[in-house]
């Protein structure tokens, strides 16, 4: 059994970009034996050369001494938690705390300081949790972690 040289012109399986899928595709360029370009025969797209996967081989089967096939167990899936999920909880701890008259009245040239209460027209009372420069800060709201303007002191 001889093997042909793939040479520019030759017709060779690839995955095409545009299709989606893995059809005939003509050489169009090459470096030293290595496919580099190719032109997709269904859509006339061309593009790198991307190689076909490989097909992986079917995991193994183990047989019971029943002789009946049996197979490896199901890795059960762990759900991620909610990442404003923390942020409502901590809400839930911090709100009965927290005094309503108080609270500053938030404007975006104010001055405010970690832990402080704050009383803001669209999201409602909240505290701020963290100062980041440059004039911002980071207030935890029922509705969660909000980036709002300010001036730190």
């Amino acid at each position: 059994m001889s093997i042909k040289k793939l040479s520019a012109g030759d017709i060779i399986e690839a995955r095409c970009t545009k299709c989606r899928e893995v059809l005939n595709h003509r050489i169009v360029a090459m470096v030293e034996e290595k496919v580099v370009r190719v032109e997709c025969n269904t859509c006339n797209g061309v593009h790198n050369y991307h190689a076909p996967p490989i097909q992986k081989a079917d995991k193994t089967v183990k047989v019971t001494s029943a002789g009946k096939p049996k197979k490896a167990p199901a890795v059960p899936r762990v759900s991620k938690k909610d990442p404003a999920e923390s942020d409502r909880e901590e809400w839930a701890s911090l709100s009965p705390t927290f005094d309503a008259e108080k609270a500053a009245k938030y404007d975006m040239n104010g001055r405010y300081n970690v832990k402080r209460l704050v009383q803001h027209p669209v999201f409602g009372i909240g505290i701020v949790k963290a100062l980041i420069v440059p004039n911002k800060m980071q207030i935890l709201f029922k509705d969660g972690i909000k980036l709002l303007r300010c001036q730190h002191q």
